[in-house]
This record gives structure tokens, C-alpha cells and sequence, in this order.
């Protein structure tokens, strides 16, 4: 045998589909913890939406945040409409409802999970960003 029969040939891997780019410094996985913890914070989901909508991650949360914003707007709405009327308990229950909502996504994003959050998940999927 001669001295190159005995070496392999290893081809070098050459994936045509790359995996998209996934956090993984510190800083990269801290700055989508707080765009995703904006995301849930109100008029803040602009914050995300102008800037790290590239991330999947984000997208998933910036989608959820823009319902519930609209919600809490639709929800003030009401508020001030029902202010005098037996009605305004009810908007106030709800807007409660959208507080233990805006906890559950912030513990989503720290925890590093894309569940969707109850009745804005399907929202959410529909929007097309």
C-alpha cells in the first residue's frame, strides 16, 4: 500500500440551508430579553418593531405586544364611555385581565419560551410583519 491509500477523504460541509443566526454571547441574549420585556410594555412595542424584528424571537413577542396594546386602547375606550355606569366594573375587570396578560408574556421572554399568550395568540398570528 502506498502512503496515500490509508488517508480518508473528508468532504467539507457545505449546507446550503444555515441555520439563522441564534443568540449567543451574553449581550445578544440580554438585548432580546428586553426587546421581547418591551414588547409587553405598552407603547413601548414600537421600540422592538423599529429595531429587532430580525430576531424570530422578537417577532413572535412584538406580534403578541401589538395586540395587547390595542386591547388595552380599545379597553380605555370603554372606560371612559362606561365611566358613570355599571359597566366601567366590567371594563376595569378586563383591564385587570390584560395585566395578568402583560405578566404572563414578560415571563414568557425571561423564561426564553414563544407561547402564545390566551386569546391574543390567535390574534397575533394573523398579523403579517
Amino acid at each position: 500500500m502506498g502512503p496515500n491509500q490509508n488517508q480518508s477523504t473528508e468532504t467539507p460541509n457545505t449546507n446550503s440551508n444555515p441555520q439563522p443566526a441564534t443568540p449567543t454571547t451574553p449581550v445578544e441574549i440580554q438585548q432580546d430579553t428586553l426587546m421581547g420585556i418591551l414588547c409587553y410594555l405598552g407603547p413601548l412595542v414600537i421600540i422592538p418593531y423599529l429595531t429587532a424584528l430580525s430576531n424570530p424571537f422578537v417577532k413572535f413577542h412584538v406580534k403578541q405586544g401589538i395586540v395587547l396594546f390595542g386591547l388595552v386602547i380599545v379597553l380605555y375606550i370603554l372606560g371612559s364611555m362606561f365611566l358613570f355606569s355599571g359597566l366601567y366594573q366590567l371594563v376595569m375587570l378586563l383591564n385587570l385581565g390584560t395585566l395578568i396578560l402583560t405578566i404572563i408574556g414578560i415571563i414568557n421572554v425571561v423564561g426564553k419560551k414563544e407561547v402564545a399568550l390566551p386569546l391574543i395568540g390567535q390574534l397575533a398570528d394573523k398579523i403579517k410583519i
